[in-house]
């Protein structure tokens, strides 16, 4: 079951439900979705993993947000969208079924960083998977990732807007004080492993939970397709963290 629901006033304020059959109550993972905070990507192309993890008992709140192109996308809104989408669940969570009590945020690419950012300001998840995520956006700014989006969306260089840099690059905020688990593939061409890399070390450094998951010969989509065996991974780690388990190994 796939329901959509708004949580804010515009348009683009909205997240998907997906629930597993049976009558729960259910663990939650907040998925968000990437396409390096631009207007022309949306929620859709994540529904598949959405669909994949209800099959194995976990329900998701797939977030949609303001991007970059969109009005009051970028810096702050989009930060803003994806906090109030996720504080927002709580006022859902009986309707749903939910026990939140059990939820972990997950984000793929320009969603990873997202996800990153919401498990540094809000203790409400257990754990926080990044998939391939932006995890320094300073690093992103110097590699010019994508015609040097970073700037787009925090409306400036590091040099010109520091704290925006300082408030919602990842790797700033650390220690997260919860588990972390970062896959990566290694013929990632969009999002350079190194940004994960240097993340986990820095994390592990400060005290963190830490785990950084290499993922040999894959690029940036497989970690988020149910048909590859990389994303069978994904899954098996969500659901264990969901549930307090460990990390299968790769087979």
């Amino acid at each position: 079951m796939i329901e959509r629901v708004p949580y804010g006033s515009d348009p683009l304020q909205f997240g998907e439900i997906c629930c597993p059959s049976g009558s729960g109550p259910y663990p939650v993972v907040i998925v968000i979705h990437g396409g390096f905070w631009r207007a022309k990507y949306d929620l859709s192309y994540i529904r598949p993993v959405c669909d994949s993890l209800a099959e194995a008992g976990i329900a998701t709140w797939n977030l949609e947000y303001r991007r970059i192109g969109n009005p009051g996308g970028g810096w702050p809104g989009t930060l803003d969208d994806v906090a109030g989408g996720a504080k927002f669940l709580r006022s859902i969570a009986s309707e749903f079924n939910l026990d939140l009590s059990r939820m972990i945020a997950m984000g793929h690419s320009a969603g990873g960083h997202l996800a990153l950012w919401l498990g540094a300001r809000q203790e409400i998840f257990r754990a926080v998977i990044s998939l391939a995520g932006v995890a320094d956006l300073r690093r992103a700014w110097d590699l010019k990732l994508s015609n040097t989006v970073v700037a787009d969306f925090l409306g400036g260089s590091p040099d010109e807007v520091s704290e925006r840099y300082d408030y919602a690059s990842p790797i700033e905020l650390l220690p997260f004080g919860i588990p972390l688990r970062v896959f990566h593939g290694t013929d990632d061409d969009s999002v350079p492993l190194e940004l994960s890399d240097r993340f986990v070390r820095v994390a592990r450094l400060r005290g963190d939970d830490a785990e950084l998951i290499t993922l040999p010969g894959a690029g940036h989509f497989e970690l988020v397709d149910p048909r590859k065996r990389e994303f069978a991974l994904v899954r098996e780690t969500a659901v264990n963290l969901c549930r307090g388990g460990h990390r299968p190994s790769l087979q």
